[in-house]
């Protein structure tokens, strides 16, 4: 770990100014809050912060019910408190679901929503400097490509990065159509949790939509759309402690055994959380059997680009869709 200034901001406009005073170069300054992602990278190293601004005093950690009918979930929130929060098993399930399905509670106990939106791959070879990786040194190259890429993206890949983005918490997000709150030095601004997040192209060291100088304020979840049923599947190498090899996040209404409303997110096989429109296509309109749920299922993952050892991700993906979309209509 390499010397760096630290200092505290007590206010959103502080933690904005001390971003913006220290450097135009967002790699430099970091914000810290739980540090469950942030701390381990830099001492691998792999993130090199020339200031971090602790932003745990800003008034950003609570739950609160929109005018709209929503839910605003403060960014410095924690994992634990939005999974357990009584409102978000209710009207948000899929949340819930998804993040206790992630991580361990120690680290769901400090783990913060705006956080979880910023955590960084899991690829080996991101966190290992002694390998090629555009998205830690861009232009040094992929070592993923031609490596152990078993637990890597199929889908949103490109020839210099087929890194997974590791949350289940996003992925959620995108399903629930959620916008993420953003304040920065040019005012506010809120951005689709489906348009949050970057495909890598030949830039995959830009990951976010997050600008120099700009911080995550909250998160907003729209009105729950009423009878509608919510499922997470999230399929592992190991039941705790794992990240997802594919997740399924489902949001779907029904009516007269049609499907009148249907959202789809998938993790572990994207360089994104991956919103699967073609399979959402698929099934509005259609009945609710195993039949159109195969075809959505092979919609979604018409894309897919696999490497040499993740190949079976597509087929893997395809069955937790249609798994995940039997359980929530069973519910139904």
């Amino acid at each position: 770990m390499e010397a760096f200034k630290f200092s505290r901001a007590a206010t959103v406009d502080q933690a904005v100014a001390a971003h913006a005073g220290a450097t135009t170069a967002i790699a430099e300054t970091r914000f810290v809050a739980g540090g469950t992602t942030l701390i381990d990278l830099m001492k691998l190293s792999v993130e090199r912060p020339k200031v971090v601004v602790d932003i745990n005093g800003l008034p950003l950690d609570k739950v609160e019910a929109t005018p709209e009918g929503g839910l605003r979930l403060g960014a410095l929130t924690r994992n634990a408190d939005v999974a357990n929060h009584d409102v978000v098993k209710r009207d948000y399930a899929v949340l819930s679901e998804a993040i206790l399905s992630g991580a361990s509670p120690q680290l769901r106990n400090m783990a913060t929503t705006g956080g979880n939106l910023l955590q960084r791959t899991r690829c080996p070879y991101f966190r290992d400097t002694a390998h090629a990786c555009n998205k830690r040194e861009p232009g040094s190259g992929c070592s993923a490509i031609g490596g152990h890429n078993r637990m890597l993206a199929v889908l949103g890949v490109s020839s210099d990065c087929i890194a997974t983005n590791p949350s289940d918490q996003n992925v959620a997000l995108v399903a629930l159509e959620a916008t993420i709150d953003i304040q920065g030095p040019s005012g506010k601004r809120s951005v689709p949790a489906g348009q949050f997040h970057l495909l890598p192209g030949t830039t995959p060291h830009r990951e976010t939509a997050l600008q120099p100088g700009e911080i995550i304020t909250s998160v907003t979840l729209p009105k729950p759309i009423a009878g509608s049923k919510q499922f997470y599947l999230k399929l592992r190498d190991r039941a705790a402690y794992e990240f997802a090899l594919s997740s399924t996040a489902v949001v779907i209404k029904l009516s007269g055994g049609k499907i009148e409303h249907v959202r789809i997110a998938l993790g572990g096989v994207g360089t994104k959380p991956w919103r699967a429109l073609e399979a959402e296509h698929e099934l509005t309109g259609k009945s609710a059997d195993a039949a159109n749920f195969r075809i959505a299922a092979e919609a979604a993952m018409r894309d897919a680009k696999p490497a040499s050892e993740n190949g079976y991700k597509i087929e893997l993906a395809k069955r937790c869709i249609v798994r995940a979309l039997t359980n929530a209509t069973v519910q139904a």
